[in-house]
């Protein structure tokens, strides 16, 4: 293809083997991995992997404009390279090719070549190219770093088996993302799914409300995460959805955990979600795993979700009860919902802007899910939380800083209270300082301690 428009070089260095580096980008979730999470795009493939004749369509959606974008690979060459080029899509022409190089260190150079053409004729190539080259910037900046990270978590592990994952849950935001995390490490993930066809693979069907559980597939995976649950917000608690809350968690618990004890030769680890709300409002004392459980629907609901488990750990499965913080990623969750005010410039503290936030980086949490699965000696409680709980006040005046945006309209309590009621005073007005003792004591390394460098890398800002 002749490309007559801008040229653009990207180089990274990977410390790490080129093979295993060019395998990671030929699995299953390589493309998922590295689209950016700020951006919202969804894909349909024609084929598999990179090799010369799979199709990729892109779903893009910028605001008011959508638009579909179809990309075919070609130019394979095991160990060195592969291309993406346009078929159709928003530039006249645009090819994008991938090189692998060893390095002098023994690790990998990856070099990402572009050559596009932008649309509109005279005034595409006049504007054009300062706002596509400045988004290019930010991606390859983002995937740069989300490539490394994720080839140091597999690299941890790379003499242990592969493993064979059972998922509940794996449609949502966490599921999704751990999904294309460990295959692209080249674990299997098996989705629990509750109806539809699964997509072509295979597949653990359950029916939670039922009581049904196909044990036979359950028992050829060699873990399991557990991390369905009907969403805590947004919206008020009406005494019907926190009866579905409580009831979507605790139930779908106990089948899987019921299933599991009662199998002989099935998995032996149980990774099963929790949540912070566990200890309740405990203002800023510093909570660790061995603190008590607190008061409130969120402390009650975590409770009998761990308690849920205990036919698993009765029968000597080595259970984990994943006590996560707010996830941080703009894909959804309070970080999704919280840009539209930021951006706008009406974002602000929420009450006193006292209570604490214990956060953690999406790819964190990933991280530490896969660790919680090979570290035997990781059971019971996990705190899944940054080493540094910041107070709401803190975490506005970051988000504001990262985006550029003032951050003085605050949301008082009054108002949050009449909007949302129990939901607004226990999830927004109310707050947790916790420390993930556990995991830093069994040797999980954080990648993002700060939440502004969280939020940075999240958000594609680090290079602005």
């Amino acid at each position: 293809m002749n490309v007559d428009g801008a040229e653009l070089e990207y180089t990274t260095h990977l410390p790490f083997p080129r093979s295993e580096v060019f395998r990671w980008h030929e699995r299953p979730g390589a493309f998922e991995r590295l689209t950016p999470p700020w951006s919202r795009v969804t894909l349909e493939r024609d084929g598999s992997g990179v090799r010369d004749g799979a199709r990729v369509t892109l779903r893009v959606r910028a605001g008011p404009i959508q638009f579909d974008w179809a990309l075919r690979h070609l130019d394979y060459r095991e160990g060195e390279r592969f291309c993406d080029e346009q078929t159709s899509g928003p530039f006249r022409a645009w090819r994008h090719e991938h090189r692998f190089a060893d390095h002098a260190d023994g690790g990998t150079s990856l070099e990402d070549l572009i050559r596009y053409s932008p649309p509109l004729g005279a005034a595409g190539r006049a504007f054009v190219p300062s706002i596509v080259n400045r988004e290019l910037e930010r991606l390859f900046a983002f995937r740069h770093r989300r490539l490394a990270n994720d080839l140091s978590r597999h690299a941890a592990w790379q003499d242990r088996p592969r493993l064979t994952v059972a998922v509940s849950g794996a449609s949502g935001l966490v599921g999704s993302a751990l999904t294309h995390f460990l295959t692209t490490g080249g674990h299997t993930v098996v989705p629990m799914i509750r109806r539809g066809e699964g997509g072509g693979g295979p597949v653990i069907r359950w029916d939670p409300e039922a009581g049904r559980i196909d044990a036979a597939a359950l028992s050829e995976v060699d873990a399991v995460v557990n991390l369905a649950g009907e969403p805590m917000a947004p919206g008020r608690w009406t005494a019907a959805r926190k009866k579905s809350i409580y009831r979507s968690r605790v139930r779908g618990t106990g089948l899987i955990a019921g299933a599991m004890a009662a199998m002989p030769d099935g998995p032996r680890t149980l990774v099963s979600a929790s949540a912070v709300g566990y200890y309740g409002d405990r203002g800023d004392q510093r909570l660790v795993e061995t603190d008590s459980g607190g008061r409130g629907f969120l402390s009650e609901v975590c409770q009998a979700w761990e308690g849920a488990t205990a036919a698993a750990e009765k029968a000597g499965v080595r259970t984990v009860h994943l006590r996560t913080g707010v996830v941080l990623t703009p894909a959804g969750g309070a970080l999704g919902q919280m840009l539209t005010p930021f951006l706008a410039g009406v974002g602000g503290r929420i009450g006193s802007g006292a209570q604490y936030l214990s956060w953690i980086d999406l790819d964190d949490l990933l991280g530490l899910i896969l660790h919680s699965l090979y570290t035997t000696g990781v059971e019971g409680p996990l705190n899944a939380t940054a080493p540094n709980p910041v107070t709401n006040s803190t975490f506005t005046s970051a988000l504001g800083r990262v985006l550029r945006r003032p951050t003085v309209f605050p949301l008082p309590a009054l108002a949050v209270r009449a909007a949302f009621g129990e939901m607004g005073r226990e999830a927004l007005l109310e707050g947790q300082r916790v420390i993930p003792r556990r995991a830093m004591d069994s040797g999980f390394v954080f990648h993002f301690e700060g939440v502004e460098e969280s939020l940075r890398f999240q958000l594609g800002r680090m290079t602005t």
